[in-house]
């Protein structure tokens, strides 16, 4: 059993015994935490909360035992029961509320499940609150409402529709070039909320052939829900078979997007945002963010267009942060997460799925040409274990003396730029590991230049 609390939420194995997996106790324990923020912090004074989840098995427990907490802190809920973590956060804005809670793991098994916790914008917390809801959780410091001023909920199912109503809306989404395309698309949404809105997403945008595969929103994930390409083999068999454009891939709670060509080759999940950025580039000029220890197609991208690519820390809410200092006008992490400002601070898969559309309409090519058009970069990502007692950092600060003569960014760990490749080592915040991801012009290359500064920080330690 495993159970993980960190600035960004609580996340852990369902069962076991208190504080060591994911129990009703310590989901009422930080929802308790989570209400008292914003009771104590928020600026809207409406006495909402959204409640959104994705498909899992454990959802209807870990909902009522959310639910009931928040109603039992005074809170009015508004329950928008199976939604996706971008519906989730626009109906944050869109209803008003003081705050927000998507039941989801992401793309972790179905053996997990967490608290992604928002403010009254719809985004998720910074790290000081997201530290004082570890505080209070810690010292219990909250107190339950009386019979009088206990709150309620409300079910609103029309969330998902409206979130399509919001992406159709863009004016960069070109239905009319989309429908025109005469698109065969198909869908893999690993049994989870993906299955229900994605469907409904593409036929408004007039695509005209739709395939689903692992639609069915059971929670029951037929593979597992990463969507990288070693768990994909079912869905770029289907694309093998020639009858389909593009293939669109999907985490459980819709925030991750990847792509597969029409041959049944992966499209690389760290171009997802890449393409996307030069869709709204070459209509809408402005500066990009992407994390460190995303592609470098993206700052290659942006300068293309004359504009400005600015890196991040890792996670999303320091892409955010990023993008409203900056002014950004697209950002997001390679891992498939787009953030579109125009309509919200948030990574969202809808939105991704109407841009491409939108871009390969008006590009006329195959997906695999217009891959082809970007320049190439393939990742290596490796770790380092140590030891839980290891200096972190002043392994990095020697790390970053001996590189001393390369380009370096150390807002996050360290990352080395090499004329022709990069490297980017961040210790992790819940084990004593260093991840070390790296980037070249060849898989051989990446790999070996991630293997030679391992081997540096291990004669280190």
């Amino acid at each position: 059993m495993t159970l993980i609390k960190s600035i960004s939420g609580i996340r852990g194995t369902i069962g076991g015994a208190t504080s060591k997996g994911l129990t009703p106790l310590d989901i009422v324990k930080f929802t308790s935490a989570y209400a008292t923020l914003i009771r104590r912090t928020c600026t809207i004074k409406n006495n909402k909360i959204v409640v959104g989840r994705d498909a899992r098995l454990s959802g209807p427990m870990v909902r009522n035992v959310v639910v009931g907490t928040l109603m039992g802190m005074g809170w009015d809920v508004i329950d928008i029961d199976l939604a996706t973590t971008p519906t989730t956060e626009l109906a944050v804005t869109m209803e008003g509320a003081s705050g927000g809670i998507i039941i989801t793991a992401s793309h972790n098994p179905k053996q997990w499940n967490a608290l992604k916790l928002l403010n009254e914008k719809g985004e998720f917390l910074n790290k000081e609150e997201g530290n004082e809801v570890l505080r209070i959780a810690e010292a219990e410091d909250f107190d339950y409402a009386e019979v009088d001023k206990l709150g309620t909920c409300k079910i609103d199912l029309s969330y998902n529709q409206k979130h399509i109503d919001a992406v159709l809306a863009l004016p960069l989404v070109d239905v009319e070039a989309i429908r025109k395309a005469h698109f065969r698309v198909a869908i893999d949404t690993v049994n989870s909320v993906g299955g229900i809105i994605l469907p409904e997403l593409l036929k408004q945008l007039g695509v005209e052939t739709i395939t689903g595969l692992y639609t069915e929103p059971t929670g029951d994930f037929q593979h597992n829900p990463e969507p990288l390409e070693r768990n994909l083999g079912d869905i770029m068999e289907l694309m093998k078979k020639g009858q389909h454009d593009v293939a669109f891939v999907v985490d459980p709670d819709v925030d991750r997007l990847a792509m597969i060509c029409e041959d049944g080759k992966m499209y690389g999940e760290e171009y997802t945002l890449v393409t996307v950025a030069d869709y709204i580039l070459k209509h809408t000029p402005g500066n990009t963010v992407s994390n460190l220890s995303s592609t470098r197609a993206l700052r290659d991208v942006t300068r293309k267009y004359g504009m400005q690519y600015y890196a991040s820390a890792v996670g999303e809410v320091n892409v955010t942060t990023r993008m409203k200092e900056v002014g950004a006008v697209i950002g997001g992490e390679g891992n498939g997460g787009v953030i579109y400002p125009a309509i919200h601070y948030g990574r969202d898969a809808l939105v991704g799925i109407a841009l491409l559309l939108s871009h390969i309409a008006h590009e006329g090519k195959k997906l695999s040409e217009l891959r082809a058009t970007y320049p190439s970069y393939f990742m290596a990502k490796n770790r380092i274990d140590l030891k839980p007692d290891t200096d972190v950092p002043s392994i990095l600060a020697k790390v970053k003396d001996i590189f001393k003569k390369e380009e370096i960014n150390d807002i996050d760990g360290v990352k080395i730029d090499f004329a022709d490749s990069w490297v980017h080592l961040r210790s992790s915040n819940t084990e004593p590991i260093i991840r070390v991801y790296s980037e070249a012009s060849s898989p051989e290359k990446a790999e070996a230049i991630g293997q030679k500064v391992m081997t540096i920080v291990m004669e280190l330690i």
